[in-house]
């Protein structure tokens, strides 16, 4: 509910404040007064588009602020916890619009966009009147305006909706998947062939490069080596140190102990040669091998480096990639059972989707029937009981409200055409008809809305007046409603009354709107009665009016 509005400096209001209360709040005054910049100001705060121009002539900047009571199961909630603001059983919006254009909003002290504001708005103010764009006059909103009649969530429908979008999905995807595999199939199968037949393996390049190269200088140093050897051996020093042992071992004797040291010298030099004699002769071995080993060799490196370079891959990498083609050659060998799984699924969704829809559409003609009762049963007392509505669901294209497009008509007189809201109706039957609209749909379940209504009495007047403000009067019973009017029969049903004045001076023109107590109000709705000679035959007829 709007429980305030506070104003500065906005075209001719210097400085209002306002508070409304529960029920029916009724805005009357002269043409001209400054009804409409309350309803400017409002909508700034709220977001809505409106005038360029809204700064008061000679001040830098204007600024509305407008604070609501929110229940704990209000819509408002949501958008702000989504936003990240705290939220709370009070919701104050501030917006202010400087001189040179700049827009600065804050909800609840923290500074939001205007996407922010006017997603709020949309669950805090209806505005009605014969140039509502944003409430009943949109066909737009028609379709989720019956299924809140119905009492239709829709829970189902949009997780079936979802779930075939998913599913659609998931087919494409896997239909992609297939036709791109199935592009390089013969690339695929001819690649994993080749390096399952090759089969190379991480190091293997580097140690048959290794290998190869041990290989071609083994020849050039083995000579060297087997010279060593026999420098090493029998012929070389190890004979020479057998005999020199030999040699001493006989003269130790007479020695007196002198060669015990050298000899012993001689034998780890003997162990050390041995040694190296073995070492050697391992060498040796090592450098032997069958010409063909060395062809072989470097015929597995070459055909390893040439598939390297042939997929673009280090050698190392190929048994990963060898192993990365065999996976997508698994898919390839999978992907039509994989594509008619996704279509088993996609078909279930849509039967799923197509069970819900029906159910909707059912659901929607039978609301559509009882709405179209009720606008009969509520336009009679408005004086327009030749005038016939319809609600119209035509097929439109699948999505998550289902297959349904819904459409408000009406035709003014019996037989004649039907057509929307806003091209058939004139200025005072639309009117009518929105009022009659909202006191069915409201009728359908509790709202959390502030209803505002702008001259919606405009070109009825009489027992039609009376009949207009008796409905916005049931409406109040369920929500808060504000109204502005040129119709005392409206005026004197309301709860709380206010009246907007013009103020002219020499130097400027302002605007300004005063609360009216009972005797202030029976002037008023005299005042409207009579024009700006108040008789008392005026002031009786207005206590009449207001019973």
């Amino acid at each position: 509910m709007l429980r305030g509005l506070d104003i500065r400096d906005m075209l001719i209001i210097d400085r209002l404040e306002l508070a409304f209360q529960p029920g029916l709040n009724v805005l009357t005054g002269e043409t001209g007064a400054g009804k409409s910049i309350l309803l400017d100001s409002l909508g700034f705060v709220l977001g809505w588009r409106g005038r360029a121009e809204l700064v008061r002539a000679g001040a830098e900047q204007g600024e509305v602020t407008a604070w609501f009571d929110l229940p704990e199961d209000h819509a408002a909630h949501e958008i702000l916890n989504a936003a990240g603001i705290t939220t709370s059983h009070e919701l104050i919006l501030r917006r202010i619009n400087t001189r040179d254009g700049r827009k600065t909003a804050w909800v609840n002290d923290r500074r939001v966009s205007g996407d922010i504001l006017r997603a709020l708005s949309d669950t805090l103010i209806e505005l009605h009147g014969q140039h509502d764009d944003r409430g009943l006059l949109n066909p737009r909103g028609h379709l989720a305006m019956l299924d809140d009649f119905a009492g239709l969530d829709g829970d189902r429908l949009r997780t079936a909706w979802r779930d075939l979008s998913a599913a659609q999905r998931a087919l494409s995807d896997a239909e992609a998947r297939l036709t791109a595999l199935q592009a390089e199939e013969d690339y695929l199968r001819h690649a994993v062939a080749e390096l399952d037949a090759l089969d190379p393996q991480p190091g293997e390049e580097a140690e048959l490069d290794t290998r190869r190269r041990l290989m071609q200088g083994a020849e050039k140093i083995r000579e060297d080596i087997a010279r060593a050897a026999e420098a090493l051996g029998l012929q070389g020093a190890e004979g020479t140190l057998t005999d020199a042992t030999r040699w001493l071992v006989g003269a130790a004797e007479k020695a007196q102990g002198q060669l015990d040291a050298p000899l012993g010298a001689i034998e780890r030099a003997m162990l050390e040669l041995d040694a190296a004699q073995r070492g050697v002769a391992d060498c040796l071995d090592g450098l032997s091998f069958n010409p063909a080993e060395l062809e072989d060799t470097e015929e597995r490196l070459f055909a390893i480096r040439g598939l390297a370079r042939k997929h673009d891959v280090l050698p190392d990498a190929l048994a990963d990639f060898a192993a990365d083609l065999r996976g997508r050659l698994a898919q390839l060998d999978g992907g039509s059972n994989d594509v008619a799984t996704q279509r088993s699924a996609v078909r279930a969704a849509q039967d799923a989707y197509d069970t819900a829809a029906d159910a909707q559409h059912k659901a929607r003609v039978k609301a559509g029937a009882r709405l179209d009762q009720a606008m009969l049963a509520e336009l009679a007392p408005l004086k327009m009981d030749r005038a016939v509505f319809q609600t119209v669901i035509s097929e439109a294209e699948p999505g998550p409200s289902g297959r349904d497009a819904v459409a408000f008509t009406v035709a003014t007189n019996p037989g004649a055409p039907a057509g929307p809201l806003n091209k058939i109706a004139s200025g005072g039957e639309l009117s009518r008809f929105l009022l009659a609209l909202k006191v069915c749909l409201t009728q359908a379940g509790s709202n959390n809305l502030t209803m505002i209504f702008d001259e919606i009495d405009r070109g009825v007047g009489g027992a039609t007046a009376d009949a207009v403000g008796r409905r916005l009067a049931g409406l109040a019973e369920e929500m808060q409603v504000l109204v502005v009017t040129h119709s005392p029969q409206v005026a004197a049903l309301g709860g709380h009354h206010w009246r907007v004045e013009k103020h002219q001076k020499s130097d400027a023109t302002t605007s300004t709107v005063v609360p009216l107590d009972a005797a202030a109000r029976v002037d008023e709705i005299a005042r409207m009665l009579s024009g700006d000679t108040i008789t008392d035959a005026a002031r009786e007829a207005a206590k009449a009016l207001m019973g």
